[in-house]
């Protein structure tokens, strides 16, 4: 069973050698590493050349312009030739060697189609320091529609349930990443399995949770998501889940 990662950059360079390295010292064997960057300006790609020989031909990127970040996860994943693929955020990374190695594990289970399980956001001036402690463990389709998801960059599932359901949709700017997956887990209801394992760390300050008025944009894309997949929900009921994050600050897990 061969994963494909995907990692998508732009002026990625302060951050970027942690992602690489949390994917190189992965015990699992059959990995293929993809790159997809937006023609950085600072040493992104110096560094991705850095590293290439390190993977023995594991590793593929390119450099070229794109249209945002979701078009270039869909280039990224219309590169891979792995059986399984995973998105790695370019300031996220593996704080376990044998990550990959227990999310193969579980997909030897053959009925099993999608996994995903919880992360850590870290302080980024201090990795050791958990901000905050984001668990899927309760997750069910139908809390779709009060905005709660899986982490997203846990989710793992094959290759071939995205030419057959479809890619990120483009024409979001925050929310692609749920719309996919209100798409593949209750349009479609793949058969997924939940790991509690903290599968990486995330720095605080992504672009989802920058300000009131991404958050504002953020949850219109949410209700818009959830109409286009047939989940009634409104706004007043997706700001209920601000009260869940309050009490998620307390489980840091240290």
């Amino acid at each position: 069973m061969k994963f494909s990662l995907v990692t998508v950059t732009f002026n990625s360079g302060r951050t970027l050698r942690d992602t690489i390295q949390s994917v190189l010292i992965q015990t699992y064997p059959a990995i293929e590493y993809i790159i997809v960057d937006g023609l950085s300006k600072d040493n992104t790609i110096d560094v991705i050349k850095e590293y290439e020989p390190l993977f023995d031909g594991r590793m593929k990127w390119i450099s070229e312009k794109d249209k945002g970040l979701y078009d270039a996860m869909n280039k990224g994943i219309r590169m891979a030739t792995g059986d399984i693929v995973g998105i790695i955020n370019s300031d996220d990374f593996y704080h376990r060697r044998d990550t990959i190695s227990r999310i193969a594990e579980a997909f030897r289970n053959k009925e099993i189609q999608a996994i995903y399980g919880d992360v850590r956001f870290v302080n980024p001036g201090n990795l050791d320091k958990t901000v905050r402690y984001y668990s899927s463990a309760n997750f069910s389709p139908g809390r779709f529609r009060y905005g709660f998801m899986p982490a997203h960059p846990t989710f793992f599932t094959y290759r071939k349930y995205f030419e057959e359901f479809g890619y990120y949709k483009t024409d979001y700017h925050i929310a692609a990443d749920y719309e996919l997956l209100i798409r593949f887990l209750y349009t479609h209801q793949l058969k997924t399995e939940y790991l509690p394992l903290d599968f990486m760390k995330m720095r605080t300050g992504g672009t989802s949770t920058a300000s009131i008025k991404s958050n504002i944009l953020l949850n219109k894309e949410i209700v818009r998501a959830c109409s286009e997949n047939e989940i009634w929900t409104c706004m007043p009921l997706l700001f209920l889940k601000y009260f869940i994050k309050v009490f998620e600050l307390f489980l840091t897990k240290e």
